[in-house]
């Protein structure tokens, strides 16, 4: 609506209404006409995204490419309510945590590979070892915090599945029995095993599903189908580890 802080006067204001009206019309005319497919911009250029096209006898046929649509079936024969709400979740946390299981799986690639060549010694292992353990809570604690408990445990179990380890193995490993058998016992208080293995053809099958998704490459159209929206990308700084072994 278009206010007028003028003294009223009733030809004139009428006559001047209609001018700002027809200006208005004539100036939204126009931009509907040049932004219409086939309008040409300035400089004679087309506007739009450019489409491939044959010509056969005459005829034009224009070609272009979409992503695939998933269909997952509902109801009888498919999945519940209930089962929707839980599937849903778990492709929301697979989106934010899978990443975060890939770089793990180069990091201990790289660590391993680190202790093979450059540790002679036990100590040096040990020094080593605490270095990469800093550098990762400086890199990963702040998003590991901000995770849900589903988002946590569903991380260990993909980490699973990247490292061939499970998540008491890997403590054991890398630190100690003791502090592998603690971490056990903290687990043990939220109803979680870190001796628990993925299992891709049983509890984690639909995990698996989704990794086998993520691989083919056709993860975002996936995704899209469910929530109708691109999914959020997950930033991580860095895959590679800036810790060395200090040699004496």
């Amino acid at each position: 609506m278009l206010e007028c802080n003028e003294t009223y006067r009733p030809a004139a204001g009428r006559t001047g209404k209609r001018l700002i009206v027809s200006l208005t019309l004539i100036v939204l005319g126009i931009a509907l006409l040049s932004s219409a497919p086939g309008a040409k911009a300035q400089g004679g250029r087309s506007r739009g995204v450019p489409m491939y096209y044959i010509v056969e006898n005459g005829d034009t046929t224009y070609i272009d490419t979409i992503e695939p649509v998933w269909c997952i079936a509902k109801g009888r024969g498919g999945m519940k309510k209930g089962d929707w709400r839980k599937y849903y979740k778990l492709v929301y946390d697979f989106n934010k945590v899978y990443p975060y299981a890939l770089v793990g799986r180069k990091m201990m690639a790289q660590v391993d590979s680190t202790i093979a060549v450059d540790v002679s010694k036990r100590s040096q292992r040990n020094k080593y070892i605490n270095d990469v353990e800093k550098e990762l809570l400086r890199l990963f604690e702040k998003d590991i915090r901000h995770m849900s408990i589903r988002q946590g445990v569903l991380l260990l179990r993909l980490v699973d599945r990247e490292c061939g380890m499970s998540a008491f193995n890997i403590i054991k490993t890398y630190e100690n029995g003791f502090a592998a058998n603690f971490w056990q016992l903290v687990a043990k208080l939220f109803s979680q095993d870190l001796k628990s293995r993925y299992d891709p053809t049983g509890v984690d099958a639909k995990t698996e599903e989704l990794c086998e998704i993520w691989d083919s490459g056709k993860w975002d159209s996936f995704y899209y189908s469910i929530f109708m929206e691109r999914p959020a990308r997950t930033q991580i700084v860095t895959d590679k580890l800036s810790s060395s072994v200090k040699k004496k």
